[in-house]
């Protein structure tokens, strides 16, 4: 049953409107959540999808209730016309398609949009904002949200922090000022390519840490935190970024909530895998890990566990053997 937690609020925020596209578990979240902080709030989505037609019909979903003022629609149009703020929380791959959307039935000009996912397009081999610039929008329109969080904590009032990040700072603390509350701390992104890279990565390791549940091997996520973020660390340095964001909250700050948690939907989706099991829901680790093996290829960065995970799903290759074959790389410095 979903609960009504209420965030305590003892201060004054500016009033805008927001729609957020995508009525998935962490699009409610974020419909729910910017109700919550005052802001009137307009939910997007597709006609005949079943979390849709779910809250449409109840104002529910398995995490929450969201109250009647939130609008619940499938109009794009009207639903992007009066926003100041468009957040769009769909599966990475489907992001290109909804810009195309957005470009070709909506203006957007003087509003911000904040992209809630975490992954990389698959086809190009992009971060999300890229995308984004190749629709028109101007770099201090976009903003970034990461770093830990899951929908089940938050609605029962258990806190956490996060960042924004973007091009423009003005932009960063334009969204920190509108959406921080007793229940997130939101810090200041520094580095866009870092937070970008570093947030769809932790996703790849979070179907690492899954496997190893499902092998019966969870002492080895130590060894997995230290490993994985060096090598995502060396990944955000060849594209341009700063390494030291693989240990900020967008990476590191994230594995407890990705490698630990019974609610992460890669850890689960690897730990189904091992045990032989067909896990339905979206783990876009899946994708990510094809991604960023291609980035990886491109700039000739050692990425060994993001490769691995990339075999053992393309190739069908034995949780086991995998293992085998990282154990069996050639000896080399920890740091």
């Amino acid at each position: 049953m979903p609960l009504n937690y209420t965030i305590p609020m003892d201060y004054t925020r500016q009033k805008v409107k927001i729609t957020v596209i995508g009525c998935g578990r962490w699009g409610s979240f974020q419909a729910w959540y910017a109700d919550q902080l005052g802001h009137k709030v307009t939910l997007y989505g597709l006609p005949g999808d079943i979390t849709y037609e779910q809250l449409v019909m109840t104002r529910k979903n398995e995490y929450l209730t969201l109250p009647k003022r939130v609008e619940i629609t499938t109009d794009l149009v009207r639903a992007v016309k009066t926003a100041d703020v468009v957040m769009v929380s769909v599966p990475s791959q489907a992001f290109r398609s909804v810009l195309g959307e957005l470009r070709s039935k909506c203006d957007m000009t003087g509003k911000y949009l904040v992209t809630c996912m975490k992954g990389i397009e698959i086809s190009t081999g992009k971060r999300l904002t890229e995308v984004a610039l190749e629709f028109g929008l101007e770099d201090w329109q976009i903003a970034v949200l990461a770093g830990p969080g899951h929908v089940q904590e938050f609605v029962v009032g258990n806190p956490s922090c996060m960042l924004f990040d973007g091009y423009a700072r003005s932009t960063v603390e334009k969204m920190v000022e509108l959406f921080k509350s007793p229940l997130i701390r939101f810090y200041y992104g520094t580095d866009v390519i870092g937070t970008e890279i570093g947030a769809a990565a932790k996703n790849v390791m979070g179907i690492v840490a899954g496997v190893l549940d499902g092998m019966g091997l969870a002492t080895l996520k130590g060894a997995l935190m230290a490993r994985g973020s060096r090598e995502v660390a060396r990944l955000i340095k060849a594209l341009g970024g700063n390494p030291l964001s693989a240990y900020g909250l967008c990476h590191i700050g994230d594995y407890e909530t990705t490698l630990f948690s019974q609610h992460s939907h890669n850890r689960q989706w690897g730990e189904n895998y091992a045990k032989g099991k067909k896990y339905d829901k979206l783990a876009e680790g899946v994708h990510t890990a094809r991604a960023m093996s291609l980035l990886a290829d491109k700039h000739g960065v050692d990425m060994p566990i993001t490769n691995a995970v990339n075999t053992m799903i393309l190739d069908k290759v034995s949780p086991r053997e995998v293992m085998e074959g990282l154990f069996d790389r050639s000896l080399k410095d920890d740091i």
